[in-house]
Parts: C-alpha cells; sequence; structure tokens
C-alpha cells in the first residue's frame, strides 16, 4: 500500500461533488452545499470501451452497493448530525424500476457478482421488497445482501426473505440500552434484538453485526460483544470510525485501531486468521475459540479503514440513492448514471459511462494518496447515509 503507483491520464469525472457543469465544461457550486441535482460527465479516452469495471491501477470492481434511500430512522452520531439532514426529493430517488435496470446493466454487461442494498436505512422504503423481487427475477443466482439497523425488521424479515434477500448486515453498536439511545439518538435497542431475532427465523444468514467503536462510549464492549455474537451464531465485525459523520467531529485520537480491538478480544478469546483468507473482503476475518476450547466457536471481522487501509485490493463500485456513481467511498467526485438513463440511454450507454466512472476511480480515501489521518486529507461533502454504506 505504501508504494506509489505510476500515473495515468484521469479519467471522466472532471467535476466535484455539489457541482453542476454548464455547456462549456464550467462548474458552478451550489449554494446550499447540498449535492447538486445533476452532474455529467466527460468521455474518458483511455477507460476500457468493453468488459468490466477497471480502474488505472488494476482494480476490477466486483461488488455492488446500490443505496435505495438516504433517509434513516436513527441518528447515530458517527453518521449523522442529531437534525437538519436535507433529504432528496422523491423526484430525484430512483424508482424501484430504475434500480432493477442499473443493477442488471452492472450484473449483465459489467460483471457485477454480488449486490449489497444499503440506505440510509433501506426499511424505510415501503417497496423495498417490490426492488427485491425485480432484481431476483433478474438475476436468479445473484447474492443479495443488505446493511440495516433492524429496525422494523421484526414485520419485514419474512416477506424479505421471501423477495429474495439473502443474508443481513445488521448495524449494533452496543447492547446497553443506555449507550444505544446515546449512540442512536433512538431508544430503539428492543426493536433491533426484535429485528435480529426475526431474521434469523426467516432464515437471513449469516448474519453480521456490524459495530463502530467509539472511544469513551462502547469501547469497553467489545469482549461482551463477541461473546454475545458467538453465542447467538452471529459474525461480529468492528468497524473503525471513519470521517464520514455530519457533525465533521472525527478526529484520528478517537479512533480505536485494529490492534488494539484485536489485543482486547484476546484477553478472552484465541484468535486464529481465518485459513478462507480475506480476498477483496473489506474486513479481516479470524476464527475465535473459547479458552481451552479446539473447536471454532464463530468468526470476527475488523475493517480497519483508517490504520491497516486496504485500498490496493478493493473491489467496489456504488451507486448513491440519486443514481450517482462512487467510485470510492472517500470520493469528491460522483458519476450521474440516473441521467442518462431517464434520457433514454441504453444498456451498453449505461455501462460506458460506468466504465468511464471508474477508470477514474482514485488510488486511495478519495485521492491517490493514502491515509484518513493525513494533513491534506478533506472529508466527503456527503455523509454515511447519503452515500450508502
Amino acid at each position: 500500500m505504501t508504494t506509489e503507483h505510476a500515473s495515468a491520464t484521469r479519467g471522466p469525472v472532471a467535476v466535484s461533488l455539489g457541482a453542476t457543469v454548464t455547456a462549456s465544461g464550467a462548474t458552478a457550486l451550489p449554494s446550499t452545499g447540498a449535492p447538486a441535482s445533476r452532474t455529467t460527465t466527460r468521455p474518458a479516452t483511455d477507460a476500457p470501451r468493453e468488459g468490466g469495471l477497471q480502474d488505472r491501477f488494476g482494480r476490477v470492481a466486483t461488488d455492488l452497493r446500490v443505496s435505495v434511500i438516504d433517509k434513516c430512522n436513527l441518528r447515530c452520531t458517527y453518521c449523522m448530525p442529531a437534525d437538519g439532514m436535507p433529504w432528496l426529493p422523491t423526484s430525484q430517488l430512483m424508482s424501484a424500476d430504475e434500480i432493477r435496470r442499473i443493477v442488471r446493466v452492472a450484473v449483465h454487461s459489467l460483471g457485477a457478482e454480488e449486490l449489497r442494498i444499503t440506505g440510509g436505512e433501506p426499511l424505510v422504503r415501503k417497496d423495498l421488497e417490490h426492488i427485491i423481487a425485480g432484481i431476483r427475477a433478474d438475476n436468479p443466482d445473484l447474492p443479495i445482501s443488505m446493511t440495516t439497523n433492524a429496525v422494523g425488521l421484526d414485520k419485514r424479515a419474512q416477506p424479505l426473505k421471501d423477495a429474495g434477500l439473502t443474508r443481513l448486515n445488521v448495524s449494533l453498536d452496543t447492547l446497553h440500552p443506555e449507550t444505544f439511545a446515546e449512540l442512536t439518538r433512538r431508544p430503539h435497542l428492543d426493536k433491533v434484538l426484535a429485528g435480529l431475532e426475526a431474521a434469523r427465523a426467516a432464515g437471513l444468514g449469516p448474519i453480521k453485526i456490524n459495530a463502530v467503536l467509539l472511544r469513551g462510549i462502547n469501547d469497553t464492549e467489545i469482549v461482551s460483544l463477541v461473546d454475545w455474537a458467538v453465542t447467538h451464531g452471529f459474525e461480529m465485525r468492528f468497524i473503525e470510525d471513519m470521517p464520514l459523520d455530519g457533525d465533521r467531529s472525527w478526529t484520528e485520537g478517537a479512533v480505536i485501531p485494529a490492534r488494539d480491538i484485536r489485543a482486547e478480544i484476546e484477553t478472552a478469546f484465541s484468535l486464529a486468521p481465518d485459513p478462507r483468507g480475506r480476498g477483496a473482503a473489506p474486513a479481516e476475518r479470524w476464527e475465535v475459540r473459547r479458552p481451552g476450547e479446539t473447536a471454532v466457536a464463530g468468526h470476527v471481522g475488523i475493517i480497519s479503514s483508517v490504520t491497516e487501509p486496504f485500498c490496493a485490493a478493493c473491489t467496489r463500485t456504488r451507486v448513491t440513492a440519486d443514481g450517482r456513481i462512487r467510485s470510492c467511498l472517500f470520493s469528491h467526485e460522483e458519476t450521474d448514471l440516473l441521467t442518462a438513463l431517464r434520457d433514454g440511454a441504453d444498456d451498453e450507454g449505461l455501462a460506458q459511462i460506468w466504465r468511464d466512472a471508474m477508470w477514474a476511480k482514485p488510488r486511495a480515501h478519495g485521492s491517490d494518496r493514502v491515509g484518513l489521518a493525513r494533513a491534506d486529507f478533506v472529508q466527503p461533502q456527503r455523509t454515511m447515509s447519503a452515500i450508502g454504506g
């Protein structure tokens, strides 16, 4: 990760997030600071004209993440401000049919091998089952997962399974009601736990539990979360806090680094690297054994975007709820796919826009330099809820 890649001609997206492009190519930033309604792209002379989603550094994106809505029913401190979020108007959100077509292009024309549905909170969309059913009809063998906070999942787990959802990642940072309310600004821990039970009963698995660790808030729960997850048959995943918060209050000093997470787990369990290897997965996985036992009790994953970045192996491509391609989670540029779709572009036209966008993917963390804690790092304008995880 520290070796500098050779430079290459920049691809199509010469437009900063939040800017619009005039016919002359000049850009103008909206005064509100909210994402502009549309961005456009210019042709990328060096991007492949066929095949999958390659970038300048030899990576190929096969992991598709599509946000279906920017709204959320929680207000997690590491993601959103307490209030004042400018939600997208319905007219700018992708419809169920538009989502279905974009996924079909990604799979059939560009080689996407798996889909993660994200938000905001996907369960806020009342037509979520319809969206998943349409995607499943087009792609019978496609793994379809979803990241959710599980609020309301108790009533929808079985319909989602019936529609074609494969598995879940559930965000749960604490098992204590008071800490949950502090982190999410909502008193809904009981609803999350009810949603998890319903998901397990419906056969949505494996279920992974995502916890963002925050110093002085939930960092004392590492062992108890692992014990709870292993006992209930879930895979625990710890995520280093990243600079994607709405309050712009992130600091490197608040991050619990991966090495400290591993050390804390090993005070109560034995850890061994997962023999299946990591591949392009964002989480480094470990086998968990209880003291004195040889059998594997479960697995833990650690996503260390800050202290042990894995950008060189990234295979992800993201589409926001308003139909914009983000080649990198921390990008300052996006490529508008939805306007082209609504203007009548055929599947190959949409695929080429996507190839051009991914060819311009930055090396790491929104630029061609690695590091979220470096002095010149600039946080993306959009928060995680607006980007899609």
